[in-house]
């Protein structure tokens, strides 16, 4: 299994365009063979602060998922167009 974190902080005023991609790619990714978990986050205190959990089975479905045409349109074409900041990690269970 492989997990990614994902942390963005979202340019100001933008904050429910960044919900509206998230969600959609919520709803696409949650039907991936090799998914097992995805969820978005926001932060009750900034609100322009957002955390996206994964958990994929494999690399191989990791990469499917970043090939998707609904990744490049809404986290490449998208989110990463209106974050102020973006942090991703990897992560394996131990």
């Amino acid at each position: 299994m492989i997990c990614v974190a994902v942390t963005y902080v979202i340019q100001p005023g933008l904050e429910d365009q960044a919900i509206e991609y998230l969600n959609l790619l919520t709803g696409y990714t949650r039907t991936e063979p090799g998914n097992l978990m995805y969820q978005a986050h926001r932060s009750p205190t900034d609100p322009r602060r957002f955390f996206l959990y994964e958990q994929y089975s494999d690399q191989t479905a990791l990469d499917a998922h970043r090939a998707a045409t609904y990744f490049q349109d809404y986290v490449l074409n998208g989110l990463v167009k209106i974050v102020e900041s973006r942090t991703p990690e990897l992560y394996e269970p131990i």
